[in-house]
């Protein structure tokens, strides 16, 4: 483990967050999260789905989205066998199996 990964894990444990957004206030632990977090002023999308041209500001948003082009559904629901492309969607939707 490098020093710098330490430190950036002890500020989680201590609640620290150093890092600003000029633009919101918001606070981070971490620079990159700062960073990723800035695409949301400054509306950057770098990474492009080729297929239908769209960006996005994350590799894993794009990720998401690609499932919509390739039909894949990853999470499945332990209940009723019910597939889903995203992890968040599965979660709603065991919230249905709850009495």
């Amino acid at each position: 483990m490098t020093k710098s990964i330490l430190i950036q894990h002890l500020r989680t444990h201590a609640g620290e967050q150093p890092y600003l957004c000029d633009a919101c206030e918001k606070e981070f632990g971490c620079c990159s999260d700062l960073n990723l977090h800035k695409r949301i002023h400054t509306g950057e999308k770098p990474y492009i789905y080729d297929e239908c041209e769209k960006g996005f500001g994350t590799s894993c948003n794009l990720n998401i989205h690609k499932r919509i082009h390739t039909g894949e559904k990853p999470y499945m629901c332990n209940t009723c066998k019910k597939s889903f492309a995203q992890d968040a969607t599965l979660k709603g939707h065991k919230r249905t199996h709850m009495g």
